[in-house]
């Protein structure tokens, strides 16, 4: 294949936090570990070479950060137009899952195909969806704006794998979500895995530890382990966390009025 399907890769991060390592491990008293704080980074991401450009989640909207306490650093969609996104063409935009923090803006992309696993419409709009444990992690509105377009052409639903694209995959892996998908893309560095949620933090998989908010604990363990099999049989050799606020620097910055707010890994696209 040719430049068709190599692609740049840019982390743009819009949001922040800081957390209570208690809060962000599943029963962390099991690890008997002291307990202190931990930042919490939120991202969008777009894939991009000549041919397209496939825009990872959309962030969460001010409504949705604000409600819970998160600070805003930059309007999710300046920083995609900083990255180069024209929203206004319809990007292709890949939702790896419907909490508040991926899905706050998708109404700003009312001309964009929509890629979702079936199993997380299901359960985002079945009756489970009311329980508080998995309740506080949505908008009740924008889960309806992501119902309601499921009845149009706009939105692709998908079983375990889907080709977005030449050298752009979607995978179904569970866990913190039922139908959570992580984005495997092919780049001039390696392939690039979007872990997206299904690995929050770094040490999620380099020490087993699973996130707290989760709808399948086991499903989670096996999506790590998937995760480090595509790891050492060289399926993935670059992962992109969902919100460890160590991301940025593991890749090349962006500077200009995005400095430490994006970053980049392959090119050029």
């Amino acid at each position: 294949m040719g430049a068709d399907d190599e692609y740049t890769v840019l982390i743009g991060k819009y949001g922040t936090r800081t957390a209570r390592r208690s809060e962000v491990f599943l029963n962390y008293s099991v690890y008997r570990e002291p307990d202190g704080p931990i930042g919490m980074d939120y991202f969008v991401w777009v894939v991009r070479n000549a041919a397209r450009t496939v825009v990872v989640d959309t962030g969460f909207s001010r409504h949705g950060g604000e409600s819970r306490g998160r600070e805003m650093l930059i309007e999710p969609v300046d920083l995609f137009a900083g990255l180069g996104v024209d929203i206004d063409a319809g990007p292709t935009v890949i939702v790896t899952h419907a909490h508040y923090d991926h899905i706050g803006n998708l109404a700003g992309f009312g001309a964009s195909p929509l890629l979702v696993a079936e199993r997380e419409l299901a359960f985002w709009t079945g009756p489970l969806a009311a329980r508080p444990l998995f309740h506080h992690s949505v908008e009740d509105s924008e889960v309806r704006d992501l119902a309601d377009i499921s009845a149009t052409d706009r939105l692709t639903m998908f079983r375990d794998r889907y080709e977005v694209a030449p050298g752009i995959n979607v995978v179904e892996v569970g866990g913190h979500t039922p139908g959570q998908s992580v984005v495997r893309v092919k780049t001039s560095a390696g392939t690039v895995l979007l872990a997206s949620d299904a690995v929050h933090y770094y040490e999620e998989l380099e020490l087993d530890r699973p996130f707290s908010s989760v709808t399948g604990v086991a499903d989670m363990y096996a999506a790590f382990d998937r995760i480090r099999a595509w790891q050492s049989s060289g399926e993935v050799d670059i992962v992109v966390s969902g919100h460890d606020p160590g991301t940025l620097e593991r890749f090349t910055p962006v500077g200009g009025e995005l400095a430490g707010l994006a970053a980049t890994i392959g090119g050029p696209g």
